[in-house]
């Protein structure tokens, strides 16, 4: 009886040294000093006089101790993206005890021309940062993107270690919303609302196959009536099967994503428009009308 239980034990430390390790589904730990303590980075290719300016816009102290500087070497390093990227938009993250959740605020709106509060807010929680005030700020116009690495090294600066594969699609995140947002009919609110309600589809369903991570994006689409074209949608489907296969569990920050995505609904409800067809259609007829009626004025003067 004691051999057998001996081979039971050994079989259940071998099956536990077999199974896999989960890590990728954990948010960024970060140690309780560092807890309200503001981590500031510059993009690498600021002036001493543009530095000093978003220095001065993120009121971050001169010679602070948690004070870096992106390059183009770090997203290569992150992302693996151009080595030869110019980094203007900067960041102070100032970690948060958990419950917090992500707050994001871009200092320098008309600067920042790509990307949102709430893309970021989305792109940071898939990347497995959960609670942090975030501020960005670029001294130009910038599309915002390489603020993301700037964070990804505030965190790597510290010794809080992000997974490279959240990281980089993450990224990826990022790149697709903001080239889905340039499209017609599409905007900024409406492609978040759609990356925000995908997540909490997954965190719901758990797909377990590609098939079933289509299927959840179909369902959004239709349900927000947004069509997108074949490629679009594959390069959407390529994008989540990622998030699939890493094992992103946003069934821990549904919350913050019910809370995002109900930012997002008001805001386009409060436009209270409908760029349909019939849209198009009333404005054209206005046009056409008070052509008509220019046109009746001068003939009777």
């Amino acid at each position: 009886m004691k051999g057998i239980k001996r081979i039971l034990v050994t079989l259940l430390l071998l099956l536990g040294l077999m199974l896999p390790l989960e890590a990728t589904t954990y948010a960024v730990e970060i140690s309780d000093d560092l807890v309200d303590e503001p981590i500031v980075v510059y993009g690498a290719n600021l002036t001493p006089e543009q530095k000093e300016e978003v220095r001065r816009l993120l009121q971050a102290e001169e010679g602070m101790e948690n004070e870096y500087i992106v390059t183009g070497e770090d997203i290569h390093r992150y992302i693996g993206g151009d080595i030869n990227s110019r980094m203007f938009s900067s960041v102070k993250i100032t970690p948060k005890k958990e419950g917090h959740g992500i707050v994001v605020s871009i200092v320098t709106p008309d600067r920042i021309t790509e990307v949102t509060n709430e893309m970021y807010k989305n792109a940071l929680l898939t990347a497995g940062v959960e609670d942090a005030f975030v501020e960005v700020a670029a001294p130009k116009p910038v599309t915002g993107g390489s603020a993301l690495s700037g964070i990804y090294k505030a965190y790597d600066a510290v010794g809080a270690e992000l997974d490279q594969g959240r990281m980089e699609v993450a990224n990826e995140e990022l790149d697709l919303t903001t080239k889905l947002s340039e499209k017609e009919g599409l905007s900024q609110d409406s492609v978040t609302e759609l990356m925000t309600e995908i997540k909490k589809a997954l965190a719901e369903q758990d797909p377990v196959t590609r098939e079933e991570v289509e299927q959840i994006i179909q369902e959004q689409l239709d349900k927000l009536e947004i069509t997108l074209s074949e490629e679009d949608r594959q390069l959407l489907i390529d994008l989540f099967e990622k998030m699939r296969e890493l094992d992103i569990d946003f069934g821990k920050v549904k919350e913050q994503l019910e809370d995002l995505a109900s930012t997002i609904k008001g805001r386009l409800d409060d436009l209270d428009i409908e760029l349909d067809e019939s849209f198009w259609e009333k404005v054209k007829n206005f046009v056409n009308n008070l052509i008509d009626q220019i046109a009746a004025f001068f003939k009777s003067e």
